[in-house]
């Protein structure tokens, strides 16, 4: 009787393309961030999901506080901008079921804490926008605003969201 067999166990999921590519680039999606006032992580409406503001948390925790250009370094902010991108995902895949389902990442909008002098918020957003490419390909080619702002939610650098568009729910994507 053989043990090895092609596909996965009964019951078994099919492991998901992107998140296979997420830890080929040493990255994971984290748990869904709980929501730190009176709104839904992501929602759904036809093929189109829309998160709310992600902030950069790790394990419920924000590893950075402060203004980008004073506190926080622009390398830490792009860094940061990729958590918060990671953070955002996760809320993709709660309300989509499968992050494979992605074709098309329409909008990402960034928001950066900045020092009054800081001018290079393209630069932090770009810690976001460059995963995308890395995860989606083609598919991550999308509209941006880089925004900086006084202050953030929690004194974090950096908040965005994402604006993602799905297979119709009866496609079959190999």
């Amino acid at each position: 009787m053989a043990d090895d067999v092609d596909g996965p166990a009964p019951g078994e999921a099919l492991a998901s393309r992107v998140r296979a590519r997420l830890s080929e680039l040493g990255r994971e999606l984290p748990t869904v961030a709980a929501p730190v006032a009176a709104y839904v992580p992501a929602v759904r409406t036809g093929r189109y999901v829309q998160t709310s503001g992600q902030l950069p948390f790790v394990d419920g925790a924000l590893p950075a506080t402060g203004k980008v250009g004073a506190e926080v370094s622009l390398e830490q902010a792009a860094e940061l901008a990729a958590l918060s991108c990671l953070n955002a995902l996760a809320a993709i895949e709660a309300v989509a079921g499968s992050l494979d389902r992605v074709v098309s990442v329409v909008k990402v909008t960034g928001y950066v804490a900045s020092a009054p002098d800081f001018t290079a918020q393209p630069a932090v957003i770009n810690g976001a926008s460059e995963l995308l490419g890395e995860v989606f390909g083609q598919a991550a080619a999308h509209s941006r605003a880089a925004v900086g702002v006084a202050v953030l939610p929690l004194d974090a650098p950096v908040e965005l969201d994402l604006l993602v568009e799905l297979a119709d729910d009866d496609a079959t994507r190999s």
